[in-house]
């Protein structure tokens, strides 16, 4: 009887030892907060996207005023070279042999004149003898510096820093005056050209600021030069815009520029609340406390607010900045409810 006492007693302690240390259940995870803002009706800046391309500002097509044989190409496309790097090198033999036989003349010119000088000096010839072997110096020293020249057109150097485009021969080729043998883009300025109608072209003016898209990014660009409706045929112009801040973008990239147009009236989105997936667009509801996302079709626009063609209906709360939210998650939305401006 006492030991099942006992037994009964440590039973009942162990029991309250076992409740008085129980752990108190974790606070739930506290609910992303978000900001909402009311879909409305608003104006929002029109405009029209054109195609354009990215090129540098500094380019050159790199030739020869000589005819020879291409000997050394020292480049391969899309190589970085420095300004003055040797890039190309023709055959100089047949250069290099007449420029010894003309500094050989030119050696023999000055010791003539100058004995002609010192004769003159001493009344032992005229001044016509004397005048006579100036001229001849004078057409030596010409022939040598001309094939001193002709020998540097041999040398295809970089006129400036950038990057080899393209190369148009081969070692071994014949090449002759004028024919191009490399095109080197200079690095760092950058524009944009266009081809625009003749309604687009008079929405600018030099000067203007331009949004502008390429490789995913964007970015400003200023209108540099304008022509419009410089093609007869088709009275299309031509716009050149130079890229504010071109770190990081690629000569020849395709791009589009964002030509301004009046404002429309229309259900509009801030840029911030945009969501991308490939090529979808969308944004996240705020819906009975969970996150949806709902995708989008947009119209052509420059402001911060974009018009919306499909997807939204006036009312729908959307999210703002919606980082890394997800479909189908909770939320608590913070402060009250913004409309769209």
């Amino acid at each position: 009887m006492k030991v099942s006492m006992t037994l009964a007693l440590a039973g009942l302690m162990l029991g309250t030892l076992a409740c008085g240390h129980k752990e108190a259940t974790p606070d739930a995870k506290a609910l992303p907060k978000v900001a909402v803002s009311l879909v409305a009706q608003t104006q929002a800046e029109g405009g029209s996207w054109v195609a354009a391309t990215l090129q540098s500002t500094r380019t050159a097509t790199m030739a020869t005023r000589m005819a020879a044989q291409v000997k050394r190409v020292l480049v391969q496309e899309g190589q970085r070279v420095a300004s003055g790097t040797l890039l190309m090198a023709l055959g100089d033999e047949d250069l290099q042999a007449q420029l010894k036989a003309a500094q050989t003349g030119l050696a023999t010119a000055e010791a003539h004149h100058r004995r002609i000088q010192a004769l003159f000096a001493q009344k032992a010839s005229t001044l016509s003898e004397l005048e006579q072997t100036q001229a001849q110096l004078a057409q030596a020293q010409a022939g040598v510096s001309s094939l001193k020249a002709n020998l540097a057109y041999t040398q295809i150097r970089a006129p400036f820093s950038g990057v080899v485009q393209s190369r148009k021969v081969n070692e071994g080729d014949f090449v002759g005056p004028g024919m191009p043998l490399l095109e080197l883009v200079g690095e760092g300025e950058q524009e944009l050209v266009a081809t625009l109608s003749e309604g687009e072209a008079k929405a600018l003016k030099q000067g203007t600021k331009v949004r502008f898209e390429a490789e995913g990014a964007t970015g400003e660009a200023q209108v540099t030069a304008l022509s419009p409706g410089g093609d007869a045929f088709s009275h299309k112009g031509t716009l050149r815009a130079r890229v504010l801040s071109p770190k990081g973008l690629r000569q020849g990239t395709f791009a589009r520029i964002l030509v301004p147009g009046a404002k429309a009236e229309g259900l509009t989105v801030s840029r911030s609340a945009l969501v991308t997936r490939g090529e979808l667009t969308g944004v996240f509801l705020a819906k009975e406390g969970h996150a949806e996302l709902r995708w989008i079709t947009l119209g052509d626009g420059a402001g911060d607010s974009l018009p919306v063609r499909s997807g939204l209906k006036a009312e729908d709360r959307v999210i703002d900045r919606p980082g890394s939210l997800q479909d189908g998650q909770p939320i608590e939305i913070a402060g009250g409810v913004n409309r769209v401006k």
